[in-house]
């Protein structure tokens, strides 16, 4: 049992070149509290097809707020301005996370950086939106991240069939029912696969992108369950139906 921070922390961004090798650029936009000695949980977020780590600023920053630290790369062959556009490149995506997560774990040790000793590096997460939500699902079954406690699926699929393992984690999944892009029943589906705690908000009129752009019951309740699940806090749990359900947008299945 633990308590989550209640300050809404004041956000800065940082932006670091990342590589791996020299076919893989991976720049990282991390948005982080301005505030605070922390340690904060750290969370690594992979945007979809033809989009950029920007576009995810309302949602990014909100968990920035909330007290944790989270790193999104741009990935080489997948975001809006590729030049050499390949969206089977998913497929390697879960080994350019886990890198990312590596290098701005290790920030914690580095001398005179932002975030030494700022990051919580027992309680990292992965989250991940459409195609970033495939890459995230990746980063728990056959690219399985042994370091990740929890995970979120915005709008993804299980496109391999790899199936979860390693350490049981908490996953959340948000789909919208209206989704034309992937649709709703696959998103569903993976949910079901997963053998761990989980939950399934099940946006009513939620299309592909409008799930993880500013909508209020989305933001409170990824927030919350970051909250339960990296800080440990058990008031925001008991928070996470009533969150999904505000003005009745949403419901809310939960097997956590």
């Amino acid at each position: 049992m633990g308590s989550a921070p209640t300050t809404a922390f004041g956000v800065a961004i940082e932006h670091i070149s990342l590589s791996r090798g020299k076919d893989r650029p991976l720049p990282t936009t991390i948005w982080y509290p301005r505030s605070g000695d922390g340690p904060f949980p750290v969370i690594v977020f992979s945007h979809g097809l033809t989009s950029e780590p920007s576009a995810y600023s309302a949602l990014l920053v909100r968990w920035a707020r909330a007290g944790f630290v989270v790193a999104a790369p741009t990935f080489p062959y997948t975001h809006y301005q590729a030049t050499d556009y390949r969206p089977l490149d998913v497929a390697n995506q879960p080994a350019d996370a886990s890198y990312v997560l590596t290098k701005v774990l290790a920030l914690n040790t580095k001398s005179g950086d932002v975030l030494e000793h700022r990051l919580d590096t027992k309680h990292v997460a992965a989250a991940g939106h459409s195609a970033g939500g495939i890459t995230t699902i990746g980063m728990f079954s056959g690219e399985r991240d042994a370091r990740l406690v929890a995970g979120i699926v915005l709008a993804g699929a299980q496109v391999l069939p790899a199936p979860f393992t390693g350490p049981a984690a908490p996953i959340l999944f948000v789909h919208g029912k209206l989704d034309r892009t992937v649709p709703y029943q696959d998103g569903l589906a993976a949910y079901q696969a997963v053998p761990w705690p989980k939950a399934m908000m099940s946006v009513t009129k939620g299309g592909h992108v409008t799930i993880a752009k500013s909508l209020g019951p989305v933001l409170a309740t990824t927030t919350d369950f970051w909250r339960w699940s990296l800080y440990g806090d058990p008031a925001a749990k008991a928070r996470l139906k009533a969150d999904a359900t505000d003005g009745d947008t949403a419901t809310l299945t939960s097997r956590l």
